[in-house]
């Protein structure tokens, strides 16, 4: 009994490419990006740049509100902003991560930021009004996720479970900010 070789070999085979995986053991220096990764990289280290800015806006909107919360309930409702700006600087730290990971450079220029971002900064003054801000924020980014994974597929396993994950976070904050305003 003969084993394949190449994955390709046949639908109802399953087999590694043996080649491939010998051919990943040049260019070392590249790190994670190995000869055979994707041919979609720059394309999709150009969508995780577009997240990393709705990220790194998120982050400051979270933080002024953290710092701006005032009256009865605030002290609660401005933790959990605080909460929320951390873990969203987490997501961006990853995603900047994942975009060396594929070759390309992290965009942190704030000239265009916002333009470049999917959610919008607020400068409101008013407790409700911050917690609407934050939770149409958060729909926005579950949406913006859900559709670049969408778009990613199978054209990159690892970017998919990383933008999942940042999803699931999106997700529970949204709720978070749903509960703060029916309170």
């Amino acid at each position: 009994m003969k084993t394949a070789t190449k994955a390709s070999k046949s639908k109802d085979t399953m087999a590694l490419d043996m080649k491939a995986i010998h051919r990943a053991k040049t260019d070392l220096l590249d790190g994670a990006v190995t000869p055979t990764a994707s041919p979609w990289a720059q394309q999709i280290a150009q969508l995780l740049n577009d997240a990393l800015a709705t990220e790194l806006v998120c982050v400051m909107r979270y933080r002024r509100h953290h710092f701006t919360a005032s009256g009865m309930a605030s002290p609660a409702i401005a933790a959990e902003f605080l909460v929320h700006a951390n873990e969203e600087l987490g997501h961006a730290d990853r995603l900047a991560e994942r975009i060396v990971q594929l070759g390309s450079e992290p965009d942190f220029n704030p000239e265009g930021l916002l333009q470049r971002s999917h959610a919008e900064y607020d400068a409101s003054s008013d407790l409700k009004a911050m917690v609407r801000a934050n939770l149409s924020a958060e729909r926005v980014a579950i949406e913006s996720y859900r559709q670049m994974i969408q778009l990613i597929g199978d054209k990159d396993s690892t970017t998919r479970r990383l933008l999942e994950d940042i999803l699931a976070d999106e997700e529970e904050h949204a709720d978070e900010m749903k509960d703060l305003l029916e309170k």
